[in-house]
């Protein structure tokens, strides 16, 4: 009797621990996520210094922008599903150390190779670091007004980040030499690290049966299939491919193959039955809606602001900080609005506010329209925002405790694959929308017309290289031509905005925040060291 009631009161201290250092533990957090954030973007402007310094050739320049996100989207169920076995800090913790290392290697590296391999180590460090920070959030936070609250001040971390990106690795460069962009990271994993140590708590879930080995190897590479074929869809790699068809038929096998394997097994990787959950199912569904819609047209924006208007890079950043801002706005303000409005209407509204800031962002022409632009950004940040909280929210809601990681992994996977399927889906769009307006350019030669029909940028070549009047009208062919594709793309995804609204209203009316039958309890950090010791 005196055992149980040691362990109960054991357990008491643990709890109160936790909830004293939640907040803290909130900006442990934000620091990982930042930091994971920012790598993503910050090599974007650095990639012409690297092409002068490294000479790579076309394939590897794509495998040093694009293998970062491809391992990173393929490794996010298995670390998370790891994380909920081993214990998530550990992965965490793991994931800082890696990232790191990988840092300097990439800083260092001499050949594009060496680069290539530490871009693909700092991916597997972003898949052991992105689902462990929302898991463990998952984990601190029970109650859901306090843990809506978290992911908004998370999800606004997470959009500073990516804007932050380009921002600092501009700076750098000025500066520097285009390895800092990389070098950065270091010192501030040497701080997380032992910080992370002391602060996080560690949390898992209930351990039921081994973990299955198979099923994440097969999951890691099934989705490593799907995403380089999307991402090679997106690429404007044609679709009779081998090298695009082959991977994408072999990862949507190895997917199904998964998938009956996880309902086969008594304790699967992934639990399957949180889908038969609507609330699970559409909030996963709707975040992968809002990034299919609007990754791609970001691409498109940031062309349309540097080509047709004639913007500089950092202009071009500038012009997009609004929507950055408007999403932050949106992220703080979220806890808010969803214990206001609810679950449903919080996400409907945010895609029909989404699809009428596209809307209005056809009125855009050859002519810069500061006012309009301002305003479109503005809507498109705080609706896309509005409606990711509450997708994120309430499908890490709906997970079970135990089951935190595996569910924060499904819900980063679908926002790769969403962002991945944009891409591809709208580049599509766009170029067939683009190409047929430079099929009879008056006086421009058939191959000329064919050459300029590749990308508003090749247009440009040929008729910097053609001269005179023919390249004049070839130039402003391709500019109205690039106008009518982008119209059409911003249609194509307003559609898709508005689908989003529909499926939103399966979600909730209400947001409950109670959680009936559950028990968490997250050991503080001061106990988890105890119980080792005493281990």
């Amino acid at each position: 009797m005196s055992g149980t009631t040691t362990a109960a009161a054991a357990l008491r201290r643990r709890a109160a621990g936790a909830g004293a250092n939640r907040w803290v533990v909130l900006v442990v957090l934000c620091v990982s996520l930042l930091l994971v954030a920012v790598d993503a973007t910050v090599l974007h402007v650095a990639v012409p210094a690297v092409t002068e310094d490294l000479k790579p050739g076309a394939i590897e320049l794509l495998w040093i922008v694009d293998v970062y996100p491809l391992v990173c989207a393929s490794l996010l169920i298995l670390f998370g599903t790891l994380g909920d076995r081993v214990g998530r800090r550990r992965i965490l913790l793991l994931g800082y150390g890696l990232f790191g290392i990988a840092s300097g290697l990439a800083a260092l590296a001499h050949d594009a190779q060496v680069l290539i391999f530490a871009r693909a180590l700092l991916g597997v460090g972003g898949a052991m670091i992105m689902p462990a920070t929302l898991s463990i959030l998952r984990q601190v936070f029970p109650d859901r007004r306090e843990r809506a609250l978290a992911i908004g001040i998370w999800s606004a971390v997470a959009a500073v980040g990516a804007a932050v990106g380009p921002l600092l690795g501009g700076f750098l460069l000025e500066h520097f030499w285009w390895g800092s962009v990389f070098l950065v990271n270091i010192p501030l994993m040497l701080v997380s690290l032992p910080v992370g140590r002391l602060l996080l708590p560690e949390s898992r879930g209930a351990g039921d049966g081994p973990w299955d080995v198979v099923g994440a190897l097969m999951a890691a590479a099934g989705l490593f299939g799907v995403v380089f074929g999307v991402k090679r869809l997106g690429g404007g790699e044609p679709v009779d491919s081998v090298f695009t068809v082959a991977p994408l038929v072999v990862g949507a096998v190895l997917m199904v193959l998964f998938v009956r394997r996880q309902r086969r097994r008594t304790h699967p990787l992934v639990d399957l039955g949180m889908f038969s959950r609507p609330a699970f199912s559409t909030s996963v569904g709707c975040i992968v809606l809002a990034m299919l819609a609007l990754v791609g047209l970001e691409l498109i924006a940031a062309q349309y602001l540097q080509l047709v208007l004639g913007l500089s890079p950092l202009e071009t950043g500038l012009r997009l900080l609004p929507l950055t801002f408007a999403a932050m706005a949106a992220g703080l303000a979220g806890a808010r609005m969803l214990r206001r409005f609810g679950p449903r209407r919080m996400v409907c509204v945010g895609f029909l506010v989404t699809a009428g800031a596209v809307l209005l962002l056809t009125a855009m022409g050859r002519a810069d329209n500061t006012g309009l632009l301002l305003t479109g950004f503005l809507l498109l940040g705080f609706g896309l925002e509005t409606t990711l909280f509450g997708a994120y929210e309430s499908m890490l809601s709906e997970a079970p405790p135990s089951q935190a990681g595996g569910a924060a992994a499904v819900g980063e996977t679908s926002y790769q694959l969403g962002a991945g399927i944009g891409i591809a889906l709208l580049g599509s769009v766009m170029n067939a929308a683009y190409a047929p307006g430079l099929s009879a350019v008056p006086g421009v030669p058939a191959s000329a017309s064919a050459a300029a029909g590749h990308s508003l940028g090749e247009a440009y070549d040929v008729a910097a290289r053609l001269g005179g009047g023919r390249g004049a009208a070839l130039r402003r062919a391709a500019q109205d031509s690039f106008v009518h594709g982008l119209h059409v793309t911003l249609l194509v995804s307003a559609g898709l905005l508005l689908l989003g609204a529909v499926m939103a209203l399966r979600l909730p009316r209400v947001m409950q925040c109670t959680e009936p039958g559950v028990k968490v309890e997250v050991p503080a950090p001061r106990d988890v060291a105890e119980s080792r010791v005493s281990a």
